[in-house]
């Protein structure tokens, strides 16, 4: 009975040290900073842009970020269109983007190949360099696993987990991208995934609001402030559309540009709690 009991307090321990150090390293994969060069690793932002009207916000909430002093010199490319297998309407943003980003994105929407050129050359440039390239997947990893694809056929012997840094938050993102580029992107590159931007407290910015956000009276800027009107008229006018996917926190006067916080998270801005406090750190006088 003895050895039994002793037996039974080492297992109880044991079960108790192993919970522990599960958390512990959630929050340390939660926590941990990223080694994103700003003189020279190109960052991809990566928009589905189907069939919710988050990636809209997501595109204004990129653009904002851009406009700060410490960012405007972001070597970034942003790419719309790379969503997987879900169902669904596409929600068109190419007035936002070009009012956006100018020329310094791609529609895979309506040319997908010649998006994929244009990355895989602006990719292999940067390695070419001796950097890095780090992709922010504000959506699936289908448009990923064919550019890296095309990537190692044209250089077999790169070493694309030292020079591909993949970032991903969403668990749904996930269930829709078409399960073998998954797997490919998951276990070619190098892929982080981080906690769920739609919620706040878990280690990720909460960029998602249930009501109303006064980002209006932090940016004072005209061009911006043309950009966020523009990615919000365009998100009433789809949101919940010909069966699009209606997104409840928007059709309420909410934001939701959750699709940033891997943005966030390569750039070492975990920081950041939510939406608030996300205009207040990029607010313009």
């Amino acid at each position: 009975m003895f050895e039994i009991y002793i037996l039974k307090g080492f297992f109880q321990k044991f079960k108790a040290i192993t919970v522990i150090g599960i958390l512990l390293l959630d929050i340390t994969i939660y926590a941990q900073k990223t080694d994103f060069n700003m003189s020279n690793d190109l960052l991809l932002v990566q928009l589905d842009c189907k069939t919710d009207i988050d990636d809209l916000h997501t595109a204004a909430g990129l653009a904002t970020l851009l406009h700060h002093p410490d960012y405007k010199d972001l070597n970034y490319f942003a790419i719309a269109g790379t969503y997987g297998i879900q169902e669904g309407l596409y929600v068109p943003p190419n007035e936002l983007m070009k009012l956006a980003f100018g020329k310094n994105w791609a529609d895979a929407h309506n040319k997908r190949d010649k998006s994929i050129k244009q990355v895989v050359k602006k990719v292999e440039k940067t390695i070419k360099s001796g950097s890095s390239v780090w992709v922010a997947e504000a959506g699936q990893s289908d448009f990923t696993a064919d550019w890296v694809q095309i990537l190692v056929e044209e250089n077999p012997s790169l070493n694309v987990k030292e020079k591909i840094h993949v970032v991903q938050h969403s668990d749904w993102n996930e269930s829709v991208t078409e399960p073998v580029k998954l797997k490919y992107a998951q276990s070619v590159t190098d892929y982080h995934k981080i906690a769920d931007g739609n919620a706040v407290g878990n280690g990720t910015p909460g960029l998602k609001s249930d009501g109303i956000v006064n980002w209006d009276s932090k940016l004072n800027d005209n061009h911006l402030t043309l950009i966020w009107n523009t990615a919000m008229r365009l998100g009433n006018q789809y949101n919940g559309k010909d069966g699009r996917y209606l997104n409840e926190s928007v059709a309420e006067g909410g934001l939701d540009f959750s699709d940033l916080s891997e943005v966030c998270y390569i750039l070492n801005l975990m920081s950041i709690k939510d939406t608030d406090e996300f205009f207040t750190y990029f607010k313009v006088d």
